[in-house]
């Protein structure tokens, strides 16, 4: 079953129809692609965040983003707006239960890296952020909900070299989409 992304004449960007999935698409997604970039964002409850998130996952060239229907901001027109097109070119997954759907992903193959301030285990710049991966971004303040990091596979951690503790959530899911990138395009490999 084709999952198409495709422009229609119909729609400009503004317009056209967001693309939503939902767990049980999972499979037939992911089989359309070799070595995944997924990005999961847990919980994000700010349209402006969530909106430039899915800018950047369009601009990373990610297969697949996935968002909790529950506890996150709508993809509305302001989500629309922010994104630039973004929320139109991703192919968006509402998951009814996020850590059954990690565990999904984890069945197909695919790594769940995490990212924490505060229990990140590895550095960004030497984790291995090649082949199947799904990289999940925590909620504005509290971050990714307790059960969501232990489900995850390993966490990574952004260095900072400043007083500030942590960055925007937008913010650190280009730092972070960009290092998986760099990392596929410069050593490209498996696992």
């Amino acid at each position: 079953m084709p999952f198409p992304l495709a422009r229609d004449n119909k729609h400009t960007d503004a317009h056209r129809p967001i693309a939503k999935y939902c767990e049980d698409d999972l499979e037939a997604l992911l089989g359309q692609v070799t070595d995944p970039l997924i990005l999961v964002l847990d919980g994000l409850q700010d349209p402006h965040n969530l909106g430039a998130c899915l800018r950047t996952a369009d601009c990373a060239g990610v297969d697949l983003v996935i968002i909790t229907r529950k506890h996150s901001a709508p993809v509305n027109e302001t989500v629309k707006r922010i994104a630039c097109g973004g929320a139109e070119n991703v192919r968006i997954l509402l998951a009814n239960n996020l850590r059954n759907t990690l565990d999904k992903l984890k069945k197909l193959g695919v790594w769940i890296a995490g990212t924490s301030d505060s229990k990140g285990t590895q550095n960004l710049y030497r984790a291995n952020l090649r082949g199947p991966l799904a990289l999940v971004m925590g909620a504005e303040g509290d971050g990714m909900r307790h059960l969501t990091g232990i489900t995850c596979d390993f966490l990574i951690t952004i260095p900072m070299r400043g007083k500030v503790p942590c960055l925007n959530v937008s913010v650190a899911t280009g730092v972070c989409l960009f290092e998986a990138v760099r990392q596929r395009t410069t050593s490209p490999g498996k696992r």
